[in-house]
């Protein structure tokens, strides 16, 4: 297990939960702005129609606490969908995680398959899935690993079915900052996170067919919300290691951050891939 992912699956356990809620405050409109990007609703009616009279079946690949597919059921509609209930099955490899997003989920998704493991390690089922998706969850996947793991995304599409990757652009946020984060207080031999671009690359690289719709929007809390912010900005690294006040004393990472404050709120400027894999 690589560096990364073994900070990652200890933020994602019972005693990194205040970490998470802190990242929540302002992440959780990450999902609002996704779900209102797409026409999700004629997705899965359309995938209905190709399932038949069957339940759907989605892949959720790491699927955190259950933000996403709840936020489709908020801002889509979903719930009067012409769409039978939604056979959802949870991958991550941690187990905090499938056990929140088990309880989380709602109408019309319900929880079907669980698999403790990375995307890398998963071996698809030969039957595959109407619907497979993964949401700001690729970040903790090394490099040399990735195009690996794409194909096993890949290959957990069935026949007729579709794929949903959102993953941080170059410039957006989450690589960004990770980059100056690595700048300030990264071992010599700590990678940065893959952008979107790599990721859509590597997808072609393996024969699939990509499309690609950019998502532009800001993450925003008001100036005097430290905790919020730094709760936040340690969980996009998966380090609670250095404090805010650190970071903003720390270049290069200070001029970023310095960049993305004003008298009146912080701001971080999103620029999300919403990418769609025809299987």
């Amino acid at each position: 297990m690589s560096d990364l992912l073994s900070r990652s699956s200890a933020h994602w356990s019972e005693a990194g939960r205040a970490g998470m809620e802190a990242f929540y405050k302002l992440a959780t409109d990450d999902y609002r702005y996704l779900a209102q990007a797409f026409d999700w609703r004629v997705l899965f009616e359309r995938s209905q129609e190709v399932a038949g009279d069957r339940p759907l079946r989605l892949l959720d690949v790491a699927c955190g606490s259950g933000k996403f597919p709840n936020a489709l059921v908020r801002y889509c509609e979903l719930g009067d969908a012409s769409i039978h209930p939604v056979q959802t099955a949870l991958l991550d490899p941690s187990a905090f995680s499938i056990a929140e997003a088990r309880a989380a989920i709602k109408p019309p998704f319900h929880p079907a398959e669980e698999f403790e493991t990375t995307l890398q390690d998963f071996v698809p089922p030969e039957e595959g899935y109407d619907l497979v998706w993964a949401t700001h969850a690729l970040y903790a996947i090394p490099e040399d690993q990735l195009f690996g793991a794409l194909q096993h995304f890949c290959a957990a599409i069935a026949p007729g079915g579709v794929g949903v990757i959102a993953h941080s652009a170059e410039a957006g946020h989450y690589i960004n900052f990770h980059r100056h984060y690595l700048a300030a207080f990264g071992e010599h031999d700590a990678k940065p996170y893959v952008s979107a671009e790599v990721i859509v690359d590597r997808l072609r690289e393996a024969g699939a067919e990509v499309n690609v719709h950019e998502v532009e929007y800001d993450s925003v809390a008001d100036a005097d919300d430290t905790d919020a912010v730094e709760g936040y900005l340690q969980r996009c690294v998966f380090d609670d290691r250095v404090p805010l006040s650190r970071m903003q004393g720390t270049e290069p990472l200070a001029s970023y951050l310095s960049g993305c404050r004003d008298s009146q709120s912080w701001r971080f400027p999103q620029r999300v891939w919403l990418i769609t894999v025809t299987g």
